[in-house]
């Protein structure tokens, strides 16, 4: 056809039949993923209503993770400055959509640099005394970390100890408390974290594991979690350094905890 000419009707009329029939073959095509999608997701609100009760108190509890620079001068509960910049915040941001009606009190008490030991020192008032109804745990990595640069003489040994007693401690004020336990997590070909860290870190992993069975606590698999994402883009999209997450890695671990307690 001359490009000079104009099109007839009768081609005209057959343009549109084509691009009605691809646009509906490609419509029927996403039909079953986006079936999947709604139907993960129904799922998972469900599960998540299911978790927690009207009136819940939710606590997160951690270290730079979880800390994520929020505002440690405010303190206060369902406030984007005191909940940081993280996981947590998105986390949080979804619970509070989702169950609206559900008037949940969310706190972020995560300070960056904390180990066990230091959780435990600070336990009473930023866990005991919010009288919690969840309580969110991920602390691990400095344990390991600041005893590998030697600023630390803690061992698994201790880690396991330190930790098992700060929750033996909580279960003794809070008997009805609901834990989550988080797999401390490491990412190498990053900034600070190399292939050496992987099978002395594994024994903190599988320490935190088998406390979250121990605790009949819901264990969060953010080790796994990542270890798929690195199929999809390099450690270094995930995370910086190796341990602190990236933007896409929180959202990555929001999505790891929201799955592990639906």
């Amino acid at each position: 056809m001359n490009h000079d000419q104009k099109p007839t009707k009768d081609q005209l009329s057959r343009r549109r039949f084509f691009v009605k029939a691809g646009l509906g073959a490609a419509a029927a095509a996403a039909v079953p993923a986006i079936a999947g999608s709604c139907s993960s997701g129904q799922k998972q609100k469900k599960g998540i209503s299911r978790f927690f009760s009207p009136g819940d108190v939710v606590l997160f509890q951690g270290d730079s993770i979880t800390d994520a620079g929020r505002n440690r001068q405010r303190q206060l509960p369902n406030d984007a400055a005191s909940i940081g910049t993280g996981y947590v915040y998105l986390i949080a941001a979804g619970i509070l959509k989702e169950l609206a009606g559900h008037e949940l009190t969310v706190y972020n008490r995560g300070i960056s640099g904390n180990k066990v030991y230091q959780l435990a020192e600070r336990w009473q008032e930023d866990c005991i005394d919010l009288e919690p109804d969840v309580l969110s745990i991920l602390i691990g990595v400095n344990d390991y970390w600041h005893a590998r640069q030697g600023r630390y003489d803690g061992t698994p040994e201790v880690y396991e100890r330190d930790f098992r007693e700060l929750l033996n401690r909580t279960r003794e004020s809070l008997p009805n408390i609901k834990l989550v336990i988080c797999e401390p997590f490491i990412l190498t070909e990053t900034s600070a974290v190399d292939d050496s860290w992987m099978e002395p870190f594994r024994v903190y992993r599988e320490i935190a594991s088998k406390l979250a069975g121990e605790f009949s606590a819901v264990r969060v698999p953010f080790q796994q979690s990542f270890n798929v994402a690195l199929t999809k883009a390099p450690a270094t999209h995930w995370t910086g350094d190796g341990v602190h997450p990236s933007l896409a890695g929180c959202r990555l671990m929001a999505d790891a905890w929201l799955e592990a307690i639906s």
